[in-house]
Order: C-alpha cells, then structure tokens, then sequence
C-alpha cells in the first residue's frame, strides 16, 4: 500500500546540513499497523509526514496505491490526502468555537460532501471513540483523551486508507495514553485501516504488529511483534 524507496531528507541550519533521512527503504502493506520508533533526532516524525505528503524527499521515492506522490501536482497531492489518508498529531489542532461534531465533519465538508449526507459516518465515528454524548461540547469542555479521541474521529471520517499519528499520546497521562492506543488497535481490526505510529515508548511500540527502528536517519531494525 506505501512504499519508500531511498528516500533521503536533510535540512539545513545555519551553515550547516543536516543529513535526517539516508537511503530509507519501507513497504506497508494494507490493513498493518506499523509503530516507528526511533530516540528524538532520529527522522521518525520526518519519514511520517513524508511519506503523508507533508513533505517532501530531496530524493527517492514515496508511492501510495501505487501513485507515485512525488509526481503529483498540489491539487491531486490535496485530494489525495483528503480522500485516503488521515492524520492525528501530538497536539489535538481542533477549532476552540466549534463543537465536537463540528471539529470532526471539517475534513468530510472539505472533501465536498454535504452535511445531509455525512449523518450516519458521524453517528458510527461518535460512537467508535465514544464521544457521541458528548458531540454537542466544545474543545474547552473536554479532557485531553476525549479531544484526542475527537481527533481521531475527525481523521477516520473520510474512512481513509491510512492513518498516520505523530506521538498521539505525548500530551496525555499513562492510563489516558494506553485508551487512545487501545483504540488505534480497535480501529486497525475493526475498519482494517492502515495505522502509522510514531512513537518514543517501547510500550506504546507494542500495540503495533510491527516495529520499525529508526536511528540516525535510517532503519536499523524491522521486527514482528
């Protein structure tokens, strides 16, 4: 389903380069969930946004269903990303003024559908992460694990293929955190969808079915957990 091939990122600071990303290699096949972990520096977080196309490579190759993302124009890129994929981040980025309900339709009303037709997605996602009680609140009105949650919903309306979460739990106590993984792995079987953790914690790597190490911009080890 997404494939990298050589793919290399470096970033410049100051007068200096700094080499992130070094000839990464990685297939991820359909319905996997894959945890990447790696110390802080070490690309992790760089290789999820490219390969979501956030970024981009300074070279190499990143395919999604077989489209080669380095080829596409900023319209289709766009598309695609509404369309197939989903992400969550450490931080909720969810609209302060906007309800539950309303924060969770905006990737769906970005896609063109219209309110009427996206009742019943919202109804099973609400209920999928256990916030259709609360769809009514706003972000202010909520804990940290339930804004979460209304994160994860807003990245699963649009059913994607793949979701990509960026340290998801890095803002949240233990027994917060290990709900939010829970649900990851619940979505993962339920729906079959395609999950990219980036995660620090060896706990947290468990909830995978695969690890994958990253150190010093490139993939020491490739394990089945």
């Amino acid at each position: 389903m997404i494939t990298a091939k050589n793919v290399c990122k470096s970033f410049t600071i100051g007068e200096q380069k700094l080499q992130v990303l070094q000839d990464v290699c990685l297939t991820v096949e359909a319905g996997e969930f894959i945890s990447l972990m790696g110390p802080s520096g070490s690309g992790k977080s760089t290789l999820l946004y490219i390969l979501g196309g956030l970024d981009r490579a300074d070279s190499g190759i990143v395919t999604i269903n077989g489209r080669d993302i380095g080829s596409l124009d900023d319209s289709a890129e766009s598309a695609m990303r509404r369309k197939d994929i989903g992400f969550v981040f450490q931080a909720y980025n969810l609209i302060d003024n906007l309800t539950v309900e309303e924060n969770v339709l905006i990737p769906a009303l970005l896609n063109g559908k219209k309110r009427s037709e996206t009742n019943d997605s919202l109804e099973e996602m609400l209920r999928a992460v256990g916030l259709f009680d609360h769809r009514h609140h706003r972000p202010m009105e909520l804990s940290g694990g339930q804004q979460q949650r209304t994160a994860i919903a807003r990245a699963l309306i649009n059913q994607p293929k793949v979701v990509f979460a960026d340290e998801p739990i890095g803002n949240l106590d233990s027994k917060t955190g290990v709900g939010i993984l829970e649900l990851l792995s619940r979505v993962n079987r339920q729906y079959g969808i395609t999950i990219l953790l980036v995660t620090h914690s060896e706990e947290s790597a468990k909830y995978g079915s695969r690890i994958v190490r990253l150190r010093d911009g490139q993939i020491q080890e490739d394990e089945i957990t």
